[in-house]
């Protein structure tokens, strides 16, 4: 006769209570990237960009080709101080995040964590990185990585498989 586990098994979490998650994590983004756009940005530049926009959105009404990047530079949103703030800034909060509270604010919400999957344990600093960088492969794949915790047994992304971590429940 076999010993029952005394150690407990990760509840993981689910796709759509980390879809939610990410959810609140870009509301959060927004709430201190938007009016730091606004700081940087001043009134002709915003009247500028909401000007290109009517006016790309009649031009691909009528079938035109769009070039959103040129339409985002010529209204003057593509400077450094851009890219630190959509860009940096996001990238660098996940990653502290991730690195000190094993979670973002969503998954947090949610009472949820990142953790290693060999050990249960935080993931190194090595995981956490080969974790964003995963991102970037859920997404190349139209969204098939972050699509594959619905119907993945422990609830793993691509992401999450490329750095061998999951989201497990914080039972702590």
């Amino acid at each position: 006769m076999s010993e029952p586990d005394s150690a407990p098994r990760p509840r993981y979490v689910g796709f759509w209570k980390r879809f939610v998650a990410f959810i609140i994590d870009s509301l959060a983004v927004m709430v201190v990237i938007v009016p730091l756009l606004l700081a940087v940005h001043g009134q002709d530049d915003w009247q500028r960009l909401s000007d290109s926009l009517q006016d790309a959105l009649a031009k691909a009404a009528g079938g035109v080709q769009l070039d959103v990047a040129h339409l985002v530079q010529s209204a003057g949103f593509s400077g450094p101080l851009d890219i630190l703030i959509q860009l940096v800034l996001p990238i660098a909060a996940v990653l502290a995040f991730w690195k000190f509270r094993n979670a973002t604010p969503g998954k947090i919400a949610f009472a949820a964590k990142i953790v290693d999957a060999g050990t249960g344990k935080t993931p190194s600093d090595r995981q956490l990185l080969m974790r964003f960088l995963g991102y970037f492969v859920s997404v190349l794949t139209l969204g098939l990585g972050f699509l594959w915790i619905a119907i993945d047994r422990r609830k793993q992304g691509f992401h999450d498989k490329i750095a061998n971590t999951l989201v497990v429940y914080d039972d702590d």
